[in-house]
């Protein structure tokens, strides 16, 4: 099994003649995602270069292609508004891409999410997005069947379940996209897969949060133990923390950014700040530690911290 995608989720992309969006679609597709159309209001009754067809609007694309997911690559100033319309055309995930959108706008589309459209969840911004792994065809690193991947992550180092050497698998969830893939990556070297891998963004104002991924992980049968990379800023990690020791069953390896940073400073992420005495990695780690996590110390520890965890 797998959270959030797999082989069945119908994919549009928001953005999609945009040259990320038309970039990363390509990619997808590639990959083995059900890509089915997109959106650049404007433009309807064209197609993309994969010669997928292109619609003014979310509502449109959604009644003709029977599409549930959305990766969103709209700018900035118009992101939040695009979040809306693909929940309000009865898209049931969102994924938004995009990064630098104002935190005002982000706190509107949450209210609205939760008042409104609750069967619409939200992941981003400002993240990788999530992949499920496919089945790699023989000799074919790139091309899969059966999985789905919704943005920006490298899907060759991704592995399934029925392909990883221990038959084990984990579940990732991360706010930083880069130490994501090293995770992806250590942990195949490990002879783990994948269940699914999620970047939820570093943003202070974003949708799924860790407690969201706990949770789907926990319930997952497939999924036998859980990366999990907090970064300093914020009370996020503490709060899972207090879920992981009451809820969580499955092993938990923690790795948390920015042990180095100086106070006050902020370091990459718009959420990755320690202000007013919280949010610092020390915090972060006894409070994971108590919970009965596996604390990698060092990026490069991660698979060898999981591997041992699981053993």
């Amino acid at each position: 099994m797998s959270i959030l995608v797999d082989g069945n989720t119908k994919v549009i992309t928001q953005g999609i003649t945009g040259s990320a969006g038309q970039f990363h679609t390509t990619g997808c597709l590639k990959y083995g995602t059900q890509m089915l159309g997109g959106v650049t209001p404007g433009k309807g009754g064209q197609k993309d270069e994969n010669e997928l067809p292109v619609f003014d609007t979310v509502a449109q694309a959604v009644k003709e292609t029977g599409a549930n997911a959305s990766m969103i690559f709209v700018p900035p100033p118009f992101a939040a508004d695009a979040v809306l319309e693909a929940a309000d055309a009865g898209i049931t995930l969102a994924v938004c891409i995009t990064e630098h959108i104002p935190v005002l706008d982000m706190m509107r589309v949450k209210k609205t999410l939760a008042a409104d459209f609750p069967h619409c969840t939200l992941l981003g911004p400002n993240c990788p997005g999530v992949i499920t792994p496919g089945i790699k065809h023989d000799g074919q690193d790139t091309e899969t069947s059966g999985g789905c991947k919704i943005g920006i992550m490298p899907g060759y180092i991704h592995t399934h379940i029925s392909q990883a050497e221990s038959g084990k698998a984990v579940g990732i969830v991360s706010r930083s996209g880069t130490l994501t893939y090293e995770a992806v990556w250590q942990t195949g070297q490990q002879g783990l897969g994948q269940s699914t891998c999620v970047g939820i963004g570093g943003d202070p104002v974003r949708g799924l949060n860790f407690i969201d991924l706990l949770e789907m992980f926990q319930n997952d049968p497939e999924t036998h133990g859980i990366v999990m990379i907090g970064e300093i800023g914020g009370t996020d990690e503490e709060a899972a923390a207090d879920y992981i020791k009451s809820n969580v069953t499955k092993p938990v390896t923690v790795f948390i950014a920015g042990r180095t940073a100086p106070p006050g400073r902020r370091m990459g992420h718009a959420g990755a700040i320690i202000s007013g005495g919280e949010g610092g990695a020390e915090a972060k780690l006894d409070a994971l530690r108590a919970a009965g996590c596996h604390v990698a110390e060092s990026p490069a520890d991660l698979g060898t911290t999981m591997s041992k965890a699981l053993a």
